[in-house]
């Protein structure tokens, strides 16, 4: 296998001349004799990790902005990020295996396979495996241990990248409490479904810590042919230790590590069904998926160092690495024809379907590919935060800087089998390195700066964004296993990017603010691809009203792209070569935002409240222009075709009555029909995914001052429906499913 060297010795030609500018930032900060409040440093740490920061501060950011708090999110104890962010306007799902392991989430059209089109991060960091080399995500953090989730739309642009034209989202995992302190989170339900989530934690005058573990299994909701499970098991550990000045040093300062890891086993597939049969048997799993299965684990460890320079100057640095490593053993021809190509055309590949349902076969007749890929990600980001007035305007001024590494390393071969009576048998084993041997790399440079600045009813926040990314992929060839060099192709490619942009709100009263903003819109090309950068330009203009008891917003986007991409990968359905990028040229995404909270019995004398809200969102996306490629979603396209995979609407709709020892909470998501290729028209069958509404129920009721009860009920009408046609056939959303669970604090 190709090794990896150390982050710290790590010997490159452009050296760490970035680095170590950031790190001398942070340590001349170390030296400084301002007398500055220690009261203010948790606010200012907040300020540089997160996106939003809180409800209020999503009210106040000059463009479209979600903050999902940790009470919002133990109304239905999701563990699924899908279900998280479905009430937040603007987002693009699309579910997979119903359980979230592997989202897939686009913002205003970006496009949704595997997250790919949008900047993830965890605590401020990014958390794709390999967010600049292979941004796909197959890994994603596990949404039920995180304390808050943040989503920023159009504005994130500057702070946040490489992928600026969607927006960005951030999950903020538990932090140190300021006293000793935890809970146990224990819970059971449908399909032999199992949570355990432990956290606790404490802090002295000048040290803190916490240990958490979040464990999540089931037995999964779909019935393999002849029996077997479908079902996974996950385990994720985190841990935190700060120590810091006293309360009362001249120079305020903390020094927080964290460290993580996670491991997986699931046993699913990219194996879908055919129309017929999903509309008889919609949970069934063919034969010949019986061996697909995830293996992966994952680390991270982050040091970060803040320190408050004086009372209007602060600069917090983050040093951090994540290694992660996946073999997906799964499915992938059958007589030579991709399993996508045989789902999409059953009656053709009649012989093919037979054996896929475990008829027999000769050997060598099923081709199971070893999807074998190690990633590393790397890299040390400071964002220096000062402010002043003058002229009447308060300035708060953040400078940001980052250097990045990140690099997956394929080496995947193919075994073949044959089906025996209903059972795979292996009949060839392939040699490792065999089907895919290469190492694709990324460094960056990224800078920004952004000026909030305030004055009389107005906040204009300019700023620019600056990437510099080279990229370099090494193909050592399927017949060069030990990676000798003998028939190695190196291709390389190198990205300089300025993105400006510039929001702004008006408070027109005290309950009425207006927004608007324009912003450029970047993706880089993957390694390897000769294809340009995604280019866009982002627009952005709503309004606000927040009277306390109602808040709610409507924005309308316009992004008008000069050049978009899209990327072959196996879970889009394959039939292009895995890796290769594709040019759609000009590209028109506009649409609405609209979401309102509203408490019924904030102005009575009830002693509960009722809290209802509403979203809604429309997405329009067109290709201006038409051409052909082998991207099976797109194919050949004429000017005027829809996107696929996006529908036009989506609404959520939810009610709660909330009282001081139990609450009850209802809400329902409409998912509007999508196409599943390219077209405009009407939607042929067989490239659709029709609409459906999705209720979920969940309650709790606190029976001792320290401890309650929750019921959840996913899917509470037991809906029937699709969620995709890829990668390969007729996938079924989650049926419904109980799960009852036990809380309590200490």
């Amino acid at each position: 296998m190709h090794s990896k060297r150390s982050f710290y010795n790590r010997n490159t030609s452009r050296g760490f001349t970035p680095l170590a500018a950031a790190v001398a930032v942070a340590m001349a900060s170390m030296q400084s004799v301002y007398a500055v409040d220690s009261s203010t440093a948790s606010t200012r740490i907040l300020e540089r990790v997160t996106v939003v920061g809180s409800q209020q501060g999503a009210q106040e950011i000059a463009g479209s902005a979600h903050f999902i708090s940790e009470e919002e999110l133990e109304k239905h104890e999701y563990s699924d990020i899908n279900r998280i962010l479905r009430e937040v306007p603007g987002v693009n799902l699309q579910e997979e295996e119903g359980y979230g392991l592997r989202p897939n989430i686009g913002m205003r059209g970006t496009g949704v396979d595997r997250s790919a089109r949008i900047t993830l991060m965890e605590d401020g960091i990014l958390a794709a495996p390999a967010p600049y080399a292979a941004p796909a995500a197959y890994y994603f953090p596990s949404a039920g241990r995180m304390e808050s989730v943040e989503v920023r739309k159009g504005s994130s642009s500057i702070k946040y990248g490489p992928n600026t034209t969607g927006g960005a989202l951030n999950l903020i995992s538990r932090s140190i409490p300021n006293e000793f302190g935890g809970q146990v989170d224990v819970s059971q339900g449908s399909d032999t479904t199992r949570r355990t989530h432990v956290h606790m934690g404490d802090s002295g005058e000048q040290f803190g810590w916490m240990a958490e573990t979040f464990q999540y299994s089931s037995d999964g909701f779909k019935n393999l042919d002849n029996g077997g499970d479908t079902g996974f098991d996950t385990q994720d550990y985190l841990t935190r230790f700060r120590i810091n000045t006293d309360a009362e040093a001249d120079t305020y300062q903390e020094l927080e590590l964290k460290l993580g890891a996670y491991d997986e086993i699931s046993n699913e597939t990219y194996l879908g069904l055919t129309q017929d049969d999903f509309n008889t048997t919609p949970y069934r799993r063919y034969a010949a998926s019986q061996r697909d299965q995830m293996n992966a684990d994952q680390q991270q460890y982050s040091l970060r160092h803040f320190a408050e320079l004086s009372p209007t100057m602060d600069v917090t640095t983050t040093l951090y690495r994540q290694d992660f490593a996946r073999n997906w053993y799964k499915l992938d021809k059958v007589n030579g024809n991709s399993i996508s190509g045989i789902l999409d055309d059953p009656n053709t590949f009649s012989a093919e379907m037979a054996v896929i349902k475990g008829g027999d076969s000769v050997d060598d007749y099923l081709a199971v590919k070893a999807n074998n890929r190690e990633y590393y990600s790397q890299g040390i980001q400071s964002v220096l935060g000062t402010s002043f007035d003058q002229g009447g305007a308060r300035h708060d001024i953040e400078y940001g800087l980052r250097y990045h590494e990140d690099e997956v390393d394929r080496f995947q071969h193919v075994d073949q089998y044959k089906m025996d009576n209903g059972t795979l048998v292996l009949t060839t084993a392939g040699a490792p390195g065999s089907e895919s041997n290469r190492v694709s790399s990324a460094r960056a440079l990224a800078a920004f700066v952004q000026d909030t600045i305030t004055f009389d009813k107005w906040t204009l926040q300019p700023g620019l964004r600056y990437e510099s990314i080279d990229t370099e992929r090494k193909d050592y060839g399927t017949s060069d296993p030990n990676r000798t060099g003998s028939n190695l192709t190196v291709t390389e490619h190198s990205v300089d990017i300025w993105i400006p942009g510039l929001g702004a709100t008006y408070q027109y009263n005290d309950r009425v603010s207006l927004l608007a903003g324009v912003h450029r819109g970047f993706t880089p090309p993957s390694p390897g691809s000769d294809a340009d950068p995604e280019k866009s330009v982002n627009f952005e203009a709503g309004l606000r009203y927040n009277d306390g008891a109602m808040r709610g917003e409507a924005i309308a986007f316009y992004n008008d792209y000069s050049n978009l991409l899209g990327t072959c990968t196996a879970s889009s359905g394959g039939g292009c070569t895995i890796g290769d990028q594709f040019q759609a040229g000009e590209v028109t995404v506009q649409g609405l935002e609209a979401s309102l909270s509203w408490d019924l019995a904030a102005d009575s004398d009830k002693s509960y409240a009722l809290p209802l809200r509403f979203g809604y969102t429309y997405t329009d996306a067109t290709f201006d222009n038409g051409f052909s490629s082998s991207f099976g979603e797109w194919g050949t396209v004429e000017p005027g075709d829809e996107m696929p995979y996006l529908p036009q609407h989506q609404l959520t709709a939810g009610i709660g009555v909330e009282h001081t020892s139990w609450r009850v909470d209802l809400a329902a998501k409409y998912m509007g029909e999508m196409r599943t290729v390219a077209g405009q028209g009407g939607v042929p069958a067989d490239e659709k995914v029709d609409s459906h509404v999705v209720f979920d129920l969940g309650g709790d009721y606190r029976f001792a001052e320290n401890s309650k009860v929750y019921l959840t009920v996913e899917n509470l009408l037991d809906e029937t429906y699709a969620v995709a046609r890829r990668p390969a056939g007729v996938r079924p959303g989650k049926p419904r499913t109980f799960m009852l669970g036990l809380k309590h604090d200490f």
